[in-house]
This record gives structure tokens, sequence and C-alpha cells, in this order.
């Protein structure tokens, strides 16, 4: 599944008056920053989106096990439905773009460079959550359901974990400011 990258996205449905005003000296840079801002917000709604698809699916892994007689791992899969929540509702309401993380801080170019690739591998992270998801789905029933399910549970971590060094592409700088 192939998705279009949200500052493209973006860029595209800019209108003409918009290209004519980006000519003007000073508002290009402004409006790049401002694009580049509403890319981030678009990007991280998408990936809390599509990691609430995930629960959906945990969902019917609940029903699934209800009906096969796996009781003893609801609560499990329950921790992977309240890790993966708290994991979209922590991404969904991060700092967006370039002047949010702090109200003193001040995010520049290539931080917001480094911002965005970080977000966009967090998407990655959700397609092996998916595939995981998978496993665990074709696991109902069987031997193996433990092993996924703590497979899941650990990729679950990893996603919060790394979601969490986001602040760190924020703050680190490549060269010392003058």
């Amino acid at each position: 599944m192939t998705t279009q990258d949200p500052l493209e996205t973006i860029q595209n449905l800019q209108n003409a008056v918009e290209r004519l005003a980006e000519r003007v000296p000073g508002f290009a840079g402004y409006k790049a920053r401002e694009t580049r801002r509403e890319a981030d917000k678009l990007l991280r709604v998408t990936l809390a989106q599509r990691i609430m698809e995930q629960v959906q699916r945990l969902s019917e892994v609940q029903r699934a096990l209800l009906r096969s007689g796996g009781l003893r791992w609801l609560d499990d899969v329950e921790a992977a439905v309240v890790r993966l929540q708290t994991l979209a509702d922590q991404i969904r309401t991060a700092s967006y773009g370039y002047a949010g993380v702090f109200d003193a801080l001040k995010i520049d170019e290539p931080q917001l460079a480094r911002l965005y690739a970080f977000d966009q591998q967090l998407f990655a992270a959700v397609d092996r959550l998916a595939a995981a998801i998978d496993r665990l789905q074709a696991a109902v029933g069987q031997e193996d359901f433990g092993p996924a399910l703590a497979d899941l549970m650990r990729l679950a971590r990893e996603t919060l974990s790394t979601f969490h060094r986001r602040e760190e592409v924020l703050l680190r700088e490549d060269e010392p400011r003058a």
C-alpha cells in the first residue's frame, strides 16, 4: 500500500494566488515552514489513524478468542489494545511543527527536515505492527499465540520508545549556532 507524501499533497493543493504570493520576498520561506508544519500535523494524524485501525483489528482478535475458547489471552490482548491506543494518542497530540515543542524553542528548517524524516520512519513501524497483528490473527487457537502476542507487545513498546525520541530529533543541532 503506497501513500502520497502529505507534504506533496499540501503543495499540490496550492492555488495560483499562493504561488504568486510566494514570489514576495520573505514570504516563500515563511510559507514553506507553514507547509512543513501542516505536513507534520497531517503525517501524525494519519499515523495515529493507522494505529487505531490496528486497535480495531485487535478487537477482532478478541472476538475470535472468545469464539475459540482462548479466554486466558483476553487480558493480554487488552493490554496490547491499551498500549496501541496510548501510542496513537501521544502521536496525535504531540507538538506540531516548527514552534511548538516548547514555547521558547525555535525550530529551524534542518530540524524540520529531521522531524519530517523521523515521522515518515514511524510509518514503517506501524507496518511492522500490522504484520504482527496478522501473525496474531493467524495464531488464534494455536500454540504459537503466546509468542505472537509477545512479539506484538515488544513491537508496540519499541514503537512508543521510538516516538518518545522525537523530541531528541527536534533538539539536536547539526552545528553550533552563532
